[in-house]
């Protein structure tokens, strides 16, 4: 890396510590507050729903944070993915989580939208949406998780000796007379 990347750095990592925070917060402390305080399935429904309509932009500001920051990041360190072996392979996996996280934090905040309307003609679907939810809840903080994992291998990849080690190996892999 040949310069400073700490306004990227910090977007990236500020906002993946608070989309992984607050999605196991919410799991455990939102969710499980509205079980203990609802009297009825649907006003558990409904206090839960309404503290995540609260988090939701925060939640979206975040995760737009880690984007930009991601983005950032990959293009600072372009060098480091082609030259650098296992740069690329940790670098596609992050890519491949970060997509799963997104996709299982879209597909909770619609099941969230519809156990919210309580009242809707079918309580089966809404059973459903509950039943859903209640597992795609534990997968954002999981995914989010494996990417705090995977930024930690990035960081040890930067470490000088690993720099050049991968540098030298990825040489020997494309040149196979080298020693």
């Amino acid at each position: 890396m040949s310069g400073r990347n700490t306004l990227v750095r910090s977007l990236h990592d500020v906002g993946l510590a608070a989309w992984f925070g607050g999605s196991l917060m919410g799991a455990v402390g939102l969710d499980g507050a509205a079980k203990d305080e609802g009297t009825t399935d649907t006003s558990t429904a409904r206090i839960s729903s309404s503290g995540w309509a609260k988090w939701t932009p925060v939640n979206a500001a975040a995760i737009g944070a880690h984007l930009f920051g991601g983005g950032g990041l990959l293009a600072a360190n372009a060098h480091r993915v082609t030259t650098q072996q296992g740069v690329a392979a940790s670098t596609t996996a992050k890519t491949i989580v970060t997509a799963a996280a997104l996709a299982a934090t879209a597909y909770a905040r619609v099941l969230g939208k519809k156990t919210e309307l309580a009242a809707s003609p079918d309580p089966q679907d809404e059973e459903k949406a509950a039943r859903h939810l209640a597992c795609v809840q534990w997968v954002v903080p999981a995914l989010t998780g494996s990417l705090v994992v995977l930024n930690a291998l990035h960081g040890e990849q930067q470490r000088p000796f690993e720099q050049l080690h991968g540098v030298w190996r990825h040489a020997r892999s494309v040149i196979p007379l080298i020693p």
